[in-house]
């Protein structure tokens, strides 16, 4: 709470990652801080991979509070010792056409960063891709 006030006082969001915690449990400590520069990154495939919320769900509870967005796909975990998978966006089970809509009738206007966790050649490709799917749709 205390980076979260010395933020405020400049002006500055604080913004918490969606990923380990379910999204009651991230309002939950928003709302325990209690400063109103708080603020969400969604990241839609962290969600999933953690296991923690299906992420157009999630936006019932954290909607009004994201203001930015990690583009970035998954599948939930599959075996109890792993996380889930990351996919190139649009073959995990993030549903981007759903959630992009969603994410604007909360006014949200912020960035969306494609992410993809893998380096060389394949990461290039699955980024030009996702700008195709992700175009259309913002």
């Amino acid at each position: 709470s205390e980076v979260a006030r010395h933020c405020a006082k400049r002006g500055i969001y604080f913004c918490f990652e969606t990923g380990q915690e379910t999204p009651t449990t991230l309002r939950r400590a928003m709302n325990d801080i209690g400063t109103d520069n708080l603020g969400i990154n969604l990241d839609p495939a962290n969600l999933l991979m953690y296991g923690k919320a299906n992420p157009i769900d999630a936006l019932d509870i954290l909607g009004p509070y994201v203001r930015g967005v990690h583009a970035k796909d998954g599948e939930y975990p599959t075996d109890p010792n792993k996380l889930g998978d990351e996919k190139p966006l649009g073959q995990g089970r993030v549903n981007f056409p759903v959630l992009i809509p969603k994410l604007k009738s909360f006014g949200f206007s912020g960035p969306l960063t494609i992410e993809r966790e893998i380096s060389g050649e394949r990461q290039i490709i699955d980024i030009k891709r996702a700008m195709e799917i992700l175009t259309p749709l913002c």
